[in-house]
């Protein structure tokens, strides 16, 4: 029994990525998450790493919780996401993990009894291994907007707290600082925090992070370059940057700095609306509701990487959901087609036909009148960033040329709905 003690032991010690191959992760790489894995468990030190989009991060953080559970019954892990629904995908993962057989042989070969889980639900699992008069469960999510309170860990894990609100909203990037700067206080004397993620923003709080390791796309060799060029195509370089080369791009010719948001989705009732159809090719849909009260524009977005055909329906929807259905679309790509589409849903369509050079619409129209725009915190984030990013030679710009396009028509052409 010793000696099966021992070569489990040496396996979670030197080889924990053969676990993963065993309960269901075959991409697990000997080069490269071992050593990520490892970490996790064994450092001596609060560790921070960076890597692409992509890269099993994730995946190796669940199975080394789930490690981390067996070999130290006696402490308790505190994990934390960006939101609530984030941390049940991991928690499930890391329940499905300890209720394999695999996991059953590790326990009953280390400590002679059979794992059960006493605890489990979508934020906390405790086992009957958890040996401890601490009071707190032995693996608690929580995403950071939740409570810390009273709250203690010995091991504590932020994974993915930075993501794309952070790179657009400077109030998001101070808020997840302040929390992270929380945990420090709920450390357990001797304890670790842990830190995974990919950077949003240059002053995201990964400023605050210590000993940073980054494995970006070209290291890992875990995407093929075809592979990274059809990601490429489908986000700006800034994003493909910031998720994937683990960089960010200097933004001297960024238009659009600094947006504004609001969160009472009343403010959008009665507005008009825009549609940038796509009819194929590596363009987007983009959809835009426009409402203006005072000295403000309130905004919501949507983008889709379909062909107008496959979005037209949910569009239909939050046209019906917001009363925005005085709406706007060009006919240079389908001689009217969507214009006839949206005038048999029982829409009043006002269909222009587009001469002006988009570059010049945008710098023109959308710069003008930034600093009185507001967007609603449910628009897309993949909208936003598109405007943040716009520039002369953007590849991507179907969010902004919507916008620019029916604040053009409804404050320049002076077009009277009733509401202005």
């Amino acid at each position: 029994m010793q000696e099966r003690t021992n070569e489990v032991l040496d396996l979670l010690y030197e080889e924990p990525y053969k676990v993963g191959h065993w309960v269901g992760f075959p991409d697990l790489t000997e080069e490269l998450h071992n050593d990520w894995i490892k970490h996790f468990l064994y450092a001596d030190r609060d560790e921070t790493l960076q890597a692409h989009r992509g890269s099993y991060k994730t995946t190796c953080l669940a199975l080394a919780i789930a490690i981390f559970m067996i070999i130290y019954p006696t402490q308790n892990i505190i994990f934390l996401r960006k939101t609530d629904d984030d941390i049940t995908e991991v928690i499930k993962m890391v329940g499905k993990i300890l209720k394999g057989e695999e996991f059953k042989y590790l326990v009953f070969s280390i400590w002679g009894v059979e794992l059960n889980l006493i605890l489990e639900n979508t934020s906390m699992i405790t086992t009957n291994l958890y040996n401890t008069t601490k009071g707190a469960s032995q693996l608690l999510g929580i995403g950071i907007k939740g409570s810390l309170t009273g709250k203690h860990g010995d091991l504590i894990i932020t994974d993915d707290i930075i993501n794309a609100k952070d790179r657009v909203s400077k109030a998001e990037r101070d808020f997840t600082k302040s929390v992270y700067m929380e945990l420090q206080n709920i450390k357990n004397r001797g304890g670790r925090i842990i830190n995974t993620g990919t950077p949003w923003h240059k002053e995201d709080a990964f400023t605050l992070m210590p000993n940073i390791t980054k494995y970006d796309c070209y290291q890992t060799g875990l995407i093929s370059r075809e592979e990274l060029e059809q990601i490429r195509n489908t986000m700006t370089n800034s994003l493909f940057s910031a998720n994937y080369e683990l960089r960010h791009i200097a933004s001297e010719n960024v238009l659009f700095e600094n947006p504004q948001f609001f969160s009472e989705e009343e403010k959008l009732f009665n507005g008009v609306s825009h549609i940038d159809a796509s009819y194929g090719g590596a363009d987007g849909t983009a959809f835009t509701i426009i409402k203006k009260d005072g000295d403000k524009i309130y905004v919501f977005g949507k983008r889709f990487q379909k062909h107008i055909d496959d979005c037209i329906n949910e569009i239909d929807i939050y046209i019906k959901k917001y009363l925005a259905g005085s709406i706007y679309c060009e006919d240079n790509a389908d001689k009217g087609y969507l214009a006839k589409d949206l005038r048999q849903r029982g829409y009043y369509v006002n269909r222009y036909h587009e001469n002006t050079n988009k570059f010049v619409k945008i710098s023109t129209y959308l710069k003008k009148y930034w600093q009185s725009i507001c967007f609603f915190e449910g628009t897309d984030i993949d909208y936003i960033n598109e405007i943040l990013d716009y520039n002369e030679q953007a590849e991507h710009d179907d969010s902004p040329d919507s916008l620019a396009s029916v604040i053009r028509e409804v404050f320049e052409k002076q077009t009277d709905f009733g509401f202005f």
